[in-house]
């Protein structure tokens, strides 16, 4: 049988050997270490470190990185029950599996090494059988210097090229620890999964991989489980035959594992299964799946149980279309033979000190996605492979999964000793990842095939080495084959699926667009019509209490030393400030309360209409363009990036530009060359779609000038196209209207026709009334328009740093109102409520 316990929780942390700039007084230090943790997660709960994410104090851990650290504790064996007839030949085995170790570690027990590692994306078990007593085994980890690793792998085998100076892509650690163009250098260490020793007799599962097959797709019904089970047997045991059986759904099925075989598989039939769907296209059952091994010699005669696994699995199948046809090559993802319209958002590690997320820290992350329609969360390759708790709740959520592969913007060597470690942790983690149903793809790599096309790699690189491809296009994709032979694999994001096609071509596979934010406005995103895009956003700075709390030398303001730490993008903050001009006036003042509202509302709005503009264009092209995947969902730390939720989950205007968006059924407005604008209205939903709506034009004053009705009946995946004239004088460049589409009971799109600044809106006209809100806490502030009020605003976060608002970015017409729904403790009769930093519109920045 086999037991598993934690090992711990008494852990102690000692610095071994300080880098050249460790304070002093850590010299010798000693404190009591919480597994799973990080050296900075320790230092900060003991007071000894400055907060990173605050002010400059980035720049002060530095040292930590470059530093020798050592995790100790002690341990006592678990009894384990003796089975009838004697133990087997080999007796208790004990073995200690660390689910993560970041990174470059050696493990002594009782002052013997028993293991070293590399890698902080595997799974490590070592056998310590011969090592251990019962009481007070002394167990230490001690990890060197990434630094002196990578500096090692520089004098064997030679550098590799990369974007970024630090070495990341020497060794199998997460690459944005060493910063990214979003996050901060917090060179981390530690035991950052948990510790379990293992003491098991005669045999235990080591593996299990489940594959699923449906009878009829796409539909409820007959199903098959298989369970590829590996088995792992003690040395020297009599390698007797074992039973080993599933159950799932209510079914079960056993075979009979041969004397001395390691492997065997297990189908278990299913007669009913109901299909898993992604959210908006059904619903999501989970099933548990069972598997036991047992051996001959329990009571009676009967089995003894020697391990068990279990996890839950879904029913449904994944498929990827790329055959190419007029238009290039498409992207389109399958989901039980359903074309998945893709709304997604990508996924970066939710902090720099990995160790703390867990269920709840995911949880609320992943709801940010959920409750902005989103699909899609692609984790980025320059992260970790997220942990358990993270594809549970996308099981449980509906929400797919694409998954990177670890290699981000760089060079790889494919030569020993990487090579070995990439191919351990693709087996590892294709085998742990392979019960969910959310991951309907792997990929493998981000932007490294588009960089040595064209980011210079090819003239600087020895042409007889390899850089990675042989990963991308051989290695990672025979795993997937053999491992999870049911899951689509691409070879990277943006890729055309072809050596001869440039590898970011819109017209072929997924394509990333970024001259938009470096170079151009974001108007420029109508000129594309790419099959699918995999990565494009705007930067915005993060929310006003996240701000006050991050830049802490004096009054917040958008330009400064500590705002620039806070800004990680090369020229972020100018393309920023650039990419606010065409759309509104400079608003820079000598007042740094205002000028910093100014900024983050300006900016935020900017980076909000320019993603949704982008989201509208391609959601338009459906089906042609199958999906859109947005830079970013979510931060790390407090930073000004191109995320939707800043680093302390704070909702950014982009998160409610996304959910505007990403709604199934859809409506875009946009305007070509001359006067007409063109509505459409796409049914990405589960049913159709059918409802009254009329197409209005009103004057800025309010003046209804057209009113078109019309009824929307679209089947799924349907889209309908109406063209709507403006009036003759709209030509004029500072005439505007406000074009409408109207259904049975909202708005569902309304645009301006032309840029703020050239609009002549009116000055701003309206009042507030704040009530208590009778449920659920919180208030209500209705705003009754007299005039239109363009892009209205409730910056109720500054009054209350976790207040909520229900919706924003709400153009009225003269004689609407709007109602916020707010979360917050703050009161009613707060007067701030009235505040004009508090209520925004477009009409007082422009008329300011």
């Amino acid at each position: 049988m086999a037991i598993r316990s934690a090992v711990g929780p008494d852990w102690r942390l000692s610095l071994t050997s300080p880098a050249p700039e460790a304070p002093v007084a850590l010299h010798g230090l000693d404190i009591p270490a919480t597994v799973p943790g990080c050296v900075h997660t320790d230092l900060l709960a003991a007071g000894l470190l400055d907060d990173p994410y605050v002010g400059l104090g980035e720049q002060a851990q530095h040292w930590i990185g470059h530093s020798v650290w050592t995790w100790t504790t002690t341990f006592d064996l678990p009894p384990v029950a003796e089975p009838p007839g004697g133990l087997p030949a080999g007796g208790v085995r004990r073995e200690l599996l660390f689910h993560g170790l970041d990174t470059v570690a050696e493990i002594r027990v009782n002052g013997q090494v028993v293991g070293s590692t590399a890698n902080m994306h595997r799974t490590y078990a070592f056998d310590v059988t011969g090592l251990v007593r019962e009481r007070d085994n002394e167990l230490s980890v001690r990890f060197d210097t990434v630094y002196s690793y990578t500096d090692a792998r520089i004098a064997g085998t030679g550098d590799m090229l990369r974007t970024y100076d630090e070495p990341f892509n020497l060794i199998r650690k997460m690459a944005c620890n060493f910063g990214w163009d979003w996050g901060p250098t917090v060179v981390t260490a530690g035991i950052w999964k948990p510790v379990e020793l293992l003491s098991w007799t005669g045999a235990r599962v080591e593996s299990v991989l489940p594959r699923i097959e449906v009878a009829r797709v796409g539909q409820d019904g007959p199903a098959t489980v298989t369970a590829d089970v590996t088995v792992r047997r003690a040395p020297g045991s009599t390698g007797a035959p074992l039973s080993l059986s599933a159950t799932v759904a209510g079914a079960a099925a056993s075979v009979t594992v041969p004397a001395g075989a390691t492997a065997a598989s297990v189908t278990v039939d299913v007669p009913d299964a109901r299909l898993w769907w992604p959210a908006g296209h059904g619903e999501q059952p989970l099933y548990d799946l069972r598997v036991e091994l047992t051996a001959a010699g329990g009571a009676d005669g009967g089995p003894a149980a020697a391990d068990s696994w279990q996890r839950r699995v879904g029913f449904r199948t994944t498929e990827l279309h790329t055959v190419p046809d007029q238009a290039g090559t498409p992207f389109e993802l399958l989901v039980n033979g359903v074309h998945v319209q893709v709304r997604g958002v990508n996924w970066i590690p939710d902090d720099c000190f990995v160790a703390g997320l867990g269920r709840a820290e995911y949880a609320a992350a992943l709801d940010h996605a959920v409750e902005a329609d989103v699909n899609l969360v692609r984790v980025w390759a320059g992260g970790i492979y997220e942990k358990d708790e993270f594809y549970d709740l996308c099981d449980e959520r509906g929400l797919l999964v694409w998954q990177d592969f670890l290699f981000a913007c760089a060079t790889y060597s494919e030569e020993e000793p990487l090579r070995g470690e990439v191919l351990a942790e693709a087996r590892d983690n294709v085998t742990r990842l392979a019960p969910h149903p959310s991951l309907v793809l792997w990929n493998g790599n981000n932007e490294n095939i588009w960089a040595h096309r064209d980011w210079g790699w090819q003239e600087r690189l020895d042409p007889d080495r390899p850089w990675g491809l042989g990963y991308y296009t051989e290695l990672l994709p025979a795993v997937v084959a053999e491992l999870d032979p049911t899951r689509p694999y691409w070879a990277g994001s943006p890729y055309s699926g072809s050596p001869d096609l440039h590898p970011n071509d819109p017209q072929h596979g997924p394509s990333h667009i970024w001259d938009v934010w470096n170079e151009k406005d974001w108007t420029a995103y109508a000129a594309y019509r790419p099959r699918f895009v995999a990565e494009f956003g705007f930067q915005g700075p993060a929310c006003w209490p996240t701000v006050r709390r991050a830049i802490n030398d004096g009054p917040p303001v958008p330009f400064g030393p500590v705002a620039d730490a806070h800004q990680k993008a090369e020229a972020g903050t100018e393309k920023m400030a650039r990419g606010v001009l065409p759309h509104f006036p400079d608003r820079r003042t000598d007042d740094p309360d205002t000028e910093m509202a100014d900024w983050i509302y300006l900016a935020q709005l900017n980076q909000a209409r320019g993603v949704k503009f982008g989201i509208d264009h391609m959601r338009a092209q459906w089906p042609r363009c199958s999906g859109t995947v947005v830079w970013q969902l979510n931060d790390c730390w407090p930073v000004t990036s191109w995320s939707a939720v800043d680093g302390d989950g704070h909702r950014k205007l982009l998160w409610y530009a996304l959910r505007a968006a990403y709604r199934p059924r859809h409506t875009a407005l946009s305007q070509a060359a001359g006067r007409r604008v063109l509505a459409t209205l796409v049914n990405n939903g589960a049913g159709p779609w059918r409802e009254p709506v009329s197409v209005q034009v009103h004057s800025v004053r309010g003046e209804l000038l057209v009113d078109t009705p019309c009824t929307v009946d679209l089947l799924p995946g349907s889209a309908l196209h109406l063209p709507v004239d403006l009036p003759p004088d709209a030509g004029h460049r500072t005439r505007a209207h406000v074009v409408t589409v109207r259904g049975a009971d909202a708005v569902l799109a309304r645009t301006l026709t032309a840029e703020d600044v050239d609009a002549d809106l009116p000055a701003a006209g309206f009042t507030v009334s704040v009530l208590p809100r009778p449920e659920g806490g919180g208030v209500l502030v209705h705003v009754m328009a007299h005039t239109l009020l363009r892009d209205l605003v409730l910056q109720a976060d500054r009054l209350d740093d976790d207040a909520e608002v229900d919706d924003q970015m709400i153009t009225l017409l003269p004689g609407e109102d709007h109602v916020f729904a707010v979360r917050t403790s703050a009161r009613a009769d707060d007067p701030r409520w009235r505040h004009p930093l508090t209520v925004r519109c477009v009409n007082d920045i422009v008329k300011g």
